[in-house]
């Protein structure tokens, strides 16, 4: 599968500066990513909302709602299949090596995370930093990028990538989710970003697709430590950073020592 055709060749060019001297992190927005014949195709080929609920995981807790995910490739329509196809492409995926400085990155196959995200009016995605490692294939994660495909989208309907310095201070730079607009950033410890609420009409929907890239090679800076997705509030959010996010961690953590606790039980009653 040629870049050449596929991807317009003019996008990794576009970029004004060296991305791994850019602050916070390093991070990038290229407009005109794909073709323009294919950017639509993969377009007019997205599922409904509800569609993708029949499909997908939907997502509805304090810090992401309003939000369906897609990653299984079975599911995907030809044109979005060809999409993780070409992403996950040795040719790309060295594109990508080269842009970010970052040897031997590694496509994820089962898109963990990834794939095709939809956002109905109402969503929103917290900031946060992902989570950095997959456990069943040692891989530490290491790039996203996210490709958007929303045409006519207008400023009042939000939806906005937006990137944070390390401790959620400063916005350093937000990024409307525009049709065939590629935004993507190295990943590490304080690679904060989100997504800011999305107000667009209820009959519209905020469309992207997602891949992750990842190493066997853990990164410099890596000290030990895997997490899940960390979440922080944004400075006007006291209500959520002081109540709402401290009760939902409580409450899964909660979950998952119970979870524990049965199985404990299950192993015992079994000897």
């Amino acid at each position: 599968m040629s870049l050449t055709n596929l991807i317009n060749p003019d996008s990794f060019s576009t970029l004004e500066s060296d991305i791994q001297d850019i602050k916070p992190f390093p991070h990038f927005c290229i407009d005109n990513f794909l073709n323009e014949e294919f950017a639509n195709e993969v377009h007019d080929s997205f599922p409904s909302y509800e569609e993708s609920k029949k499909i997908g995981r939907e997502f509805s807790a304090v810090n992401e709602k309003s939000k369906i995910q897609v990653t299984d490739s079975k599911k995907f329509s030809p044109a979005i299949l060809k999409l993780h196809h070409l992403l996950a492409s040795e040719e790309f995926v060295d594109k990508v090596s080269q842009m970010t400085g970052i040897p031997n990155l590694l496509p994820d196959p089962e898109l963990m995370g990834g794939g095709i995200h939809e956002t109905n009016s109402g969503g929103r995605l917290d900031v946060h930093v992902d989570f950095n490692f997959i456990e069943k294939e040692q891989w530490h994660r290491r790039v996203n990028i996210l490709i958007y495909f929303n045409k006519d989208w207008k400023e009042e309907y939000g939806g906005y990538l937006d990137i944070w310095d390390k401790d959620v201070k400063q916005c350093h730079g937000a990024f409307a989710p525009v049709f065939n607009r590629a935004c993507g950033f190295s990943t590490s410890e304080i690679s904060y970003h989100g997504v800011t609420p999305v107000t667009c009409p209820s009959d519209r929907m905020r469309k992207s697709f997602a891949v992750y890239y990842y190493t066997k090679e853990a990164p410099e800076s890596w000290d030990g430590q895997k997490h899940s997705t960390v979440f922080k509030a944004r400075p006007d959010e006291w209500l959520k950073g002081h109540v709402l996010m401290p009760y939902e961690d409580s409450l899964r953590s909660s979950k998952k020592a119970f979870k524990n606790l049965k199985k404990t039980v299950k192993t015992m009653i079994g000897k």
